[in-house]
């Protein structure tokens, strides 16, 4: 079930940390930047009461871009991250959910029925602009 998150507690950032270069430092700014960015909102996905996924989207209007998102090791490749995304897209009434990933993440974005592009590389890495067009 979609649940806003009223606060950042440690279990949502640990989640989100999961999808963050991992920077104890760099981890911190992007997640402070949560609450001191207003256009910044995040959700969790719960199962039974507990919390498996977050994310975290910039919001502008009727489109969002997906900044970071992170399931719990012990429920990943269940759905829950895809479940997640959609909830959020029809809770924010979106048209248009965006997100920028790497060969680590595009199969996850390809199963969420985003549409796949590629993205200028990143040094070495391969990136990729995912879309997802909503009704």
């Amino acid at each position: 079930m979609l649940r806003p998150a009223s606060s950042l507690t440690p279990e949502i950032a640990a989640l989100l940390s999961r999808a963050m270069f991992p920077d104890p430092a760099r981890i911190e700014r992007m997640l402070e930047a949560y609450w001191t960015e207003g256009e910044r909102q995040l959700f969790v996905w719960e199962v039974n009461g507990q919390t498996v996924s977050a994310a975290g989207v910039h919001v502008n209007g009727s489109e969002a871009e997906l900044l970071h998102i992170g399931t719990h090791p012990d429920t990943v490749g269940q759905g829950y991250g895809r479940e997640l995304l959609h909830a959020i897209a029809a809770h924010l009434n979106l048209s248009q959910l965006t997100a920028e990933t790497d060969d680590d993440s595009v199969n996850f974005y390809r199963r969420s029925r985003f549409e796949i592009a590629e993205a200028p590389a990143r040094g070495e890495r391969r990136r990729y602009l995912c879309a997802l067009t909503l009704p």
